[in-house]
């Protein structure tokens, strides 16, 4: 029995969705390219090149998007610090963490928080809502899990920030400061 492209083609699709579903569950746990590639029992360079073109960023930029979209919503809870939850989501570094943060969401973790806590303290919302929103499971998903799309509150929290409809937040905002990371380099050649 011979293998079509297109039967390949699939194969490496299920292939990356495994690794794109197991950021997803494990992204406050140490990730790197090369647990993942060996994982789906391919090299990390040929994951890191079929990751980008199947999703059209890179491994690292997605596992940082997740941690940064759960960091949200555990600041808006409002009782972790923002070292706390820099640990939490799985990130080992609270500089590159606030730096990473700043440039997805557009301010630092901590105006971040402190504007959470602001526009809560101006709107009271049902407990249970905005427990359910912290923990993930507005619009019935499962606890950790996370919606992906920008919500009321990331509006509230970050006025003036722009945002696109059907977009997780963090993606959606506009970079308000130069992006230092290799990735955003890939893209100009000097």
């Amino acid at each position: 029995m011979t293998t079509t492209p297109d039967d390949q083609h699939l194969r490496d699709l299920a292939r990356l969705r495994r690794v794109r579903d197991r950021i997803d569950r494990e992204y406050a746990q140490p990730l790197d390219v090369t647990a993942l590639a060996a994982g789906v029992h391919v090299s990390a360079g040929h994951l890191s090149r079929e990751f980008k073109a199947a999703y059209g960023e890179s491994v690292y930029a997605y596992l940082m998007t997740r941690r940064i979209e759960r960091a949200k919503a555990l600041l808006r809870r409002g009782d972790l610090s923002v070292t706390d939850v820099c640990f939490a989501v799985g990130c080992s570094s609270l500089g590159t963490f606030s730096t990473r943060f700043t440039e997805l969401v557009g301010v630092p973790p901590s105006v971040y928080r402190r504007r959470a806590a602001e526009s809560d303290a101006g709107s009271p919302a049902p407990a249970e809502s905005r427990t359910a929103a912290a923990a993930g499971t507005a619009h019935g998903a499962a606890p950790g899990a996370l919606s992906g799309t920008a919500s009321a509150a990331d509006a509230d929290a970050v006025p003036g920030a722009e945002r696109l409809d059907g977009l997780p937040a963090c993606v959606a905002r506009r970079v308000t400061r130069p992006v230092r990371n290799r990735e955003a380099q890939a893209g100009r050649r000097s």
